[in-house]
């Protein structure tokens, strides 16, 4: 069990509040600032600088969190590994994902994976692809789901299904009467972005570059940070957007937006992401196979 006031400091620092900590770990306010108080009197240092009602870390602060972050995994692996031995299959389980995959795919790979082993405790961060790769390698999260391979070094990527991308907008849109459209027939159109560090806006600029069209040519609109505003901001007839299949299956069987597909097609591999140099433990590894299995029956 790693030391409690290391787990509060490394609430703190993550959320950059004592408040927003307290919350996080069922504590008062008065007892974050107390076991904080603590850790820097067994330092001889401030390990906050507090200003204007926020915090940041001082540098002794940030060596601290670098060598929390550490301890911290290595109290969690310590703990699982135990229970494996014990035939248990429990404890924490961090998972991060991009929005699409989060708000669309995941939900129920978590539900089926909970059930089948209730004392694992699964956690969801949602961020864009670079964000979540970013966590991953600092291993503030076991595992990530991303719409890119890794590019960060220290980590392994694994594909765990295909994804189609595909043009969409309201019926009365004049994109709506084509059956497919190719990259040069969006540019005269207002399109609605996702916002730069999204994997989904870094494989469509890739696209039409890859096809002769700049994506500083498009008539851009918006540039918006998740699935739900893309297709808030499309249904009001404003432009069109380019996202998963996925996230708009509800709304094209319902008529509320037309699909279209691409031409050639545009289709990616989402990524199953994680740090190369860490014990990976049954619950993990379990885990990874698990979602791989379930995304690609979901893509089928």
């Amino acid at each position: 069990m790693a030391d409690r006031r290391l787990q509060v400091f490394h609430a703190v620092a993550k959320h950059r509040s004592f408040t927003r900590a307290a919350d996080a770990l069922f504590m008062t306010q008065p007892a974050v600032t107390f076991q904080i108080r603590q850790l820097e009197e067994q330092y001889s240092t401030r390990l906050f600088e507090r200003r204007h009602g926020s915090i940041d870390l001082t540098p002794a602060g940030e060596l601290v969190l670098e060598y929390a972050q550490k301890i911290l995994a290595l109290s969690d692996e310590m703990d699982t590994r135990v229970a494996e031995l014990t035939g248990e299959m429990r404890g924490p389980l961090l998972v991060g994902a991009s929005t699409t995959i989060a708000e669309f795919m995941l939900p129920r790979v978590l539900g089926e994976f909970n059930a089948l082993y209730p004392q694992v405790r699964a956690r969801l961060i949602v961020a864009n692809t670079e964000s979540i790769e970013g966590q991953v390698a600092e291993h503030s999260l076991d595992v990530g789901l991303i719409e890119a391979p890794a590019r960060l070094s220290g980590l392994s990527s694994q594909i765990c299904c295909e994804d189609e991308l595909q043009v969409v907008c309201v019926p009365d849109y004049p994109l709506a009467e084509f059956k497919a459209l190719k990259p040069v027939d969006l540019a005269d159109y207002e399109f609605i972005s996702r916002e730069p560090g999204s994997g989904t806006r870094a494989i469509t600029d890739a696209y039409f570059r890859e096809h002769g069209v700049t994506p500083e040519s498009l008539k851009t609109q918006m540039e918006l940070g998740s699935p739900e505003a893309l297709k808030g901001v499309v249904s009001t007839g404003l432009g069109f957007a380019i996202v998963s299949r996925a996230v708009v299956a509800k709304e094209i069987r319902l008529g509320e937006l037309r699909g279209i597909p691409l031409d050639p097609p545009l289709k990616r591999s989402l990524y199953l992401v994680h740090p190369q140099d860490r014990f990976q433990s049954k619950l993990l590894s379990t885990f990874i196979d698990f979602a791989r299995r379930k995304l690609k029956e979901q893509a089928a």
